[in-house]
């Protein structure tokens, strides 16, 4: 058995190595920030051998983007129309699946679904661009044509929308469940003693116990769909000119942008790109700085 001396000796050297993990994280983060802020200011700054040189006026204000202006302005608000569009329909749908799971399906039933939710969450951005190619643009396509409206193959902004969704479901609908799940059973008996119908304490005492949660989930919904680029560059088209508000045309956003011709980019171009990444880390940092507030405000209510 260990004495007392030895455990606190055990209990430091724990809290040694957590610290140090957690510089180590701290790091590896504050590295990445400092390398893009780097790379992406140098266009702005520098002129490459060929004599080119980008303006930072053109960059955040032009929605245009060519060799010549690279404007940033119409992506951005492509990136950010998109991802509001899919989490007003994802969180909806993805909270009453799991009050579905945790609540109302059988045991058996709502097992078998939180397992094809997990199983979801797995699945690499890569399949779900695969998927929305073979799949969900010709099913936009279609709807497309159910309007007499023309699409470039169905590569769209409905195409993007449904691709991001299906990427957020899973990514809410756990957490949101683990939330769910943490509401006091004596606080669901206690709504039901008092004569509350079993919707009225699910929607009431385990929605309401669990928003805190929900809307974490929400957050980290929000910011997988904002920093996706793989599955999104397979299906949004990549128009040139934005912001573009149809949802049947092409477009564009900033992570779409980034990856497109990222090998084959050099110099300026090369360059140019991670001044794209810095406006995604500031566009992520106040949607997560916003939406914690409102967090914090929900909790005192």
């Amino acid at each position: 058995m260990f004495n007392s001396e030895s455990k606190l000796r055990i209990d430091r050297v724990v809290q040694t190595i957590f610290l140090l993990i957690g510089i180590l994280c701290a790091s590896v983060i504050v590295f990445i920030v400092v390398f893009i802020l780097a790379k992406g200011i140098r266009p702005f700054v520098s002129t490459y051998a060929n004599g080119e040189k980008a303006s930072f006026i053109k960059f955040i204000s032009s929605t245009s983007w060519t060799t010549e202006t690279f404007g940033v302005l119409g992506m951005a608000i492509n990136t950010l129309y998109l991802t509001i569009l899919s989490i007003v329909i994802a969180s909806p749908i993805s909270i009453f699946t799991a009050l579905f799971i945790v609540r109302i399906a059988p045991k058996k039933l709502g097992a078998s679904m939180q397992m094809v939710v997990e199983l979801l969450a797995s699945i690499p951005s890569i399949v779900f661009g695969l998927f929305g190619m073979g799949v969900i643009n010709p099913l936009s396509k279609s709807i497309a044509q159910l309007f007499n409206v023309q699409t470039a193959g169905g590569m769209s902004g409905l195409s993007t929308v449904i691709v991001l969704i299906m990427m957020m479901l899973p990514t809410i609908t756990m957490l949101s469940i683990t939330s769910m799940k943490a509401v006091k059973p004596d606080q669901i008996q206690a709504s039901l003693a008092l004569g509350a119908t079993k919707a009225q304490t699910d929607f009431k005492i385990v929605i309401g116990g669990a928003k805190s949660g929900i809307f974490a989930a929400i957050i980290l919904g929000v910011g997988r769909a904002l920093g996706e680029a793989t599955a999104v560059s397979m299906v949004c088209g990549n128009a040139s000119e934005g912001p573009n508000f149809n949802l049947f045309s092409t477009t564009r956003t900033l992570t779409s942008t980034m990856m497109m011709g990222f090998h084959e980019a050099s110099g300026l171009e090369y360059d140019i790109k991670f001044s794209i990444g810095i406006v995604l880390i500031i566009i992520i940092l106040i949607t997560n700085v916003t939406l914690n507030y409102i967090k914090r405000r929900m909790e005192r209510i």
